[in-house]
């Protein structure tokens, strides 16, 4: 739809779309789901982006490269007919996504724009990818959308110097994508494995493409494969959260992690070092332990020296300060926890106030562990996350 009426006209292209899932919900609930959903939704919102161009084309600026052909009547059917061809959405995604990353926005709201219009998150679940407040992530998003105003076509993906410009935000975008798949905020589940498949479908089609072949990603889809091995084995048989030292890794899937292995050799071509580099072999080094004893934790405490001195975050300070948990025990954990310099940036993070449980419950400070679990809790962006750490709350209590 945006590509029909031009991103300057994103708020129209987004009622069109939502007046087709619309007409699906009256429809449907009479005549049963259609054998082909997508085709029907899509030749619904054709249909009526058809009415509304004979309705305004006269009255509003279309994409410039349809603005002619829609001039002509007897063309206008035949000319918008040809813009749904299979051969002429087939990179429409990585368009989109290219489009919403325009340079005179910060990467952030870039990316903000990324995860809401073309992957479809709410004002949250972008918060919650940020780590950052509600408030913030709208102002951001509304922000961009009124800067995508002033443009009128969709990116051209041919043009290489403005491919090269947008291309870290796309591939943040694309990070953020399966993370919220992985891990995310989402009220209905902890694990969403649609978003993980789309983020490397994606990542996919982004290392497919000539200019978007880099080192970096191929190393963020590494990354993405390496993860994705292990989602069968994030769920234990009654559909709980298992922690990583739980987790029955004789379900995790071998042939993703030869693939996210040899994408990650592939992505070690040329000087570039990104993040995604570090994370990727972090990663890898989790998937050749078949027992997490068996995990080479100086390892991957070294690389997160140099994923942090690459790009400092507390995220990633929390991460390292839990490897070096694992590696010299607790306490040192505790104390690497403890000088993590920006910590009030994870005041809202589940997870590090899980991390301090943890350490605390293997120290023997039940009460203390169970405060930390408690707080956990109360964070949890689901169900799911909040039975886990209940849990680990009753464990303490019930600890000797």
């Amino acid at each position: 739809m945006t590509r029909v009426f031009g991103i300057g006209n994103l708020a129209l292209a987004e009622d069109v779309t939502q007046d087709a899932f619309c007409r699906a919900l009256e429809v449907w609930k009479f005549r049963g789901v259609p054998a082909n959903p997508s085709a029907w939704l899509m030749a619904t919102a054709k249909n009526r982006a058809l009415d509304v161009l004979r309705r305004e084309r006269t009255e509003r600026t279309f994409a410039p490269e349809l603005e002619r052909r829609f001039e002509n009547e007897a063309l206008l059917e035949p000319a918008f007919s040809q813009l749904f061809e299979p051969n002429a959405i087939k990179d429409d995604p990585l368009r989109m996504i290219f489009s919403c990353c325009d340079p005179r926005l910060a990467e952030k709201a870039q990316v903000a724009l990324v995860l809401h219009i073309v992957c479809g998150f709410g004002s949250g679940e972008v918060a919650g990818a940020f780590v950052s407040t509600k408030a913030a992530v709208e102002k951001r998003i509304e922000r961009g959308k009124h800067a995508l105003t002033q443009t009128t076509a969709l990116f051209d993906i041919a043009d290489a110097a403005d491919f090269e410009a947008r291309l870290p935000a796309v591939q943040r975008a694309l990070y953020l994508l399966f993370n919220e798949g992985y891990h995310g905020a989402s009220a209905e589940s902890a694990v969403r494995t649609e978003l993980c498949r789309e983020a490397i479908r994606l990542g996919a089609l982004l290392c497919a493409h000539r200019l978007g072949a880099s080192p970096a990603s191929h190393a963020l889809l590494a990354l993405m494969y390496l993860h994705a091995a292990r989602l069968p084995a994030r769920l234990n048989p009654a559909g709980e959260l298992a922690s990583p030292s739980e987790q029955d890794r004789s379900r995790w899937n071998p042939r993703l992690v030869v693939e996210g292995r040899r994408l990650l050799e592939l992505s070690a071509t040329g000087r570039e070092l990104s993040t995604y580099h570090l994370e990727a072999a972090i990663a890898a080094v989790h998937a050749d332990a078949r027992r997490i004893e068996d995990t080479d934790w100086q390892q991957i405490v070294s690389l997160y020296d140099t994923l942090l001195a690459l790009a400092p975050s507390a995220v990633v300070a929390l991460n390292r300060a839990i490897a070096v948990g694992q590696c010299k025990g607790p306490q040192c954990g505790l104390a690497e926890i403890e000088a993590i310099a920006d910590s009030k940036r994870l005041a809202a993070y589940p997870f590090y106030f899980a991390a301090r449980g943890e350490f605390e419950f293997q120290n023997g400070e039940l009460m203390r562990a169970r405060r930390h679990f408690e707080s956990a809790a109360a964070l949890a962006r689901n169900p799911m996350e909040r039975r886990f750490f209940e849990q680990r709350v009753a464990a303490c209590a019930l600890a000797p």
